[in-house]
């Protein structure tokens, strides 16, 4: 795209189309330390307070800047690059970043190990790229004192409280009032389904492992979603437009939220997946389409739990397990308590604390 100006009006041409650059909107735009908070980048002045008939006196273009001079008396230098960018209107930082589809043939896990000054390292960026292309990431010899998984879950972003706390404990442990405080095995699922934002991340911190079992288990929702697309349209499609209730209730609380089972960006890409079969309710629905929405779920519950999809492994004492709740299914093998402890802890956060550490190490590194 260039920046092209004709009798003091500045233009964008990306090849096919010319259109002038709203004044104001360039006006907003002004930099420098009267205008822009050097720190924040926040402005120093409100643009609804100005008056609305903003034009250009005049303007050129002087190397990689826009030099114009308004007619409120105001000046700037504006970087062109910038501009640039603002006119494509598209994320450069994750949604460059391309998805890999895998199944139970990934076999090489690639494991990342904490060091000093490591939430600052080119490591964590490689990590976070890592985890947007994988939905998961392991990292290793993270300590396990003193609730150190909220210390690693801070330093990415911000802890998401629950009403099962900052963090949690998943051990095995009387009247739990949910399964994953058993020995039981647990069929893969997503976490949360019934809250209103479900969080976006879970982390998993391994503390004690003194069991055969209790390997955990994975599978990508985005790669069996689209064979599901390619094999069986009618079903995905039943799937993505039929909103099922979620619902969570202990002696404290009810939550509830309605979703489909595969949730749709306006491009139609995927955006999310649900899937606690024990916690759904599918709503009344003419007999023909519910006996297609039936077999659509059997079968995607059939896809989620084949070996063909889902990946076992061992977190072992200081691993601490990343993954993506809006894109993987997780679970866990079962385990015996006679054979001594398992232990992990928990925690959620959301997306902008991996986009918003991802762009600043990005910014950072100068990548």
């Amino acid at each position: 795209m260039k920046i092209e100006l004709n009798e003091n009006k500045v233009y964008f041409n990306n090849g096919s189309l010319k259109k002038e650059i709203h004044p104001f909107w360039l006006r907003e735009r002004v930099g420098g330390k009267e205008f822009l908070d050097k720190g924040t980048q926040q402005r120093l002045f409100d643009p609804t307070s100005l008056d609305n008939e903003i034009c250009i006196n005049k303007a050129k273009i002087n190397e990689n800047f826009l030099e114009i001079d308004f007619n409120d008396g105001v000046s700037s230098k504006i970087e062109i690059d910038k501009i640039a960018q603002e006119f494509s209107n598209e994320d450069t930082v994750i949604k460059p970043i391309t998805k890999i589809k895998w199944d139970s043939t990934l076999k090489d896990i690639k494991n990342f190990r904490y060091q000093d000054n490591f939430f600052e390292s080119k490591e964590m960026h490689d990590l976070l790229v890592s985890f947007y292309e994988y939905g998961f990431v392991v990292i290793k010899d993270i300590p396990t004192e003193d609730n150190f998984i909220v210390k690693f879950a801070n330093s990415i972003g911000s802890v998401r409280r629950t009403n099962f706390g900052e963090y949690f404990d998943v051990k095995s442990k009387p009247n739990p009032n949910d399964l994953a405080y058993t020995s039981l095995a647990l069929a893969p699922h997503t976490d949360n389904p019934y809250r209103n934002p479900v969080p976006c991340i879970q982390l998993l911190h391994c503390i004690v492992s003194e069991v055969s079992g209790g390997l955990s288990t994975l599978v990508d929702g985005y790669t069996v979603t689209e064979d599901l697309k390619n094999e069986n349209p009618d079903f995905y499609k039943i799937l993505s437009e039929v909103k099922v209730k979620f619902k969570f209730i202990d002696k404290d609380v009810v939550l509830e939220d309605w979703s489909e089972l595969i949730k749709l960006n306006d491009d139609e890409s995927l955006k999310q997946i649900r899937f606690s079969p024990r916690l759904d309710f599918v709503p009344i629905l003419e007999k023909e389409k519910l006996d297609l929405y039936y077999r659509a779920r059997k079968k995607l519950s059939e896809m989620y739990n084949s070996d063909k999809y889902k990946i076992e492994f061992k977190l072992e004492e200081k691993d601490l397990m990343m993954m993506d709740n809006y894109r993987l299914l997780h679970g866990r093998t079962a385990y015996k308590t006679s054979e001594g402890n398992r232990f992990l802890q928990g925690c959620y956060i959301d997306y902008d604390s991996t986009e918003g550490k991802l762009r600043h190490l990005k910014r950072k590194y100068n990548l």
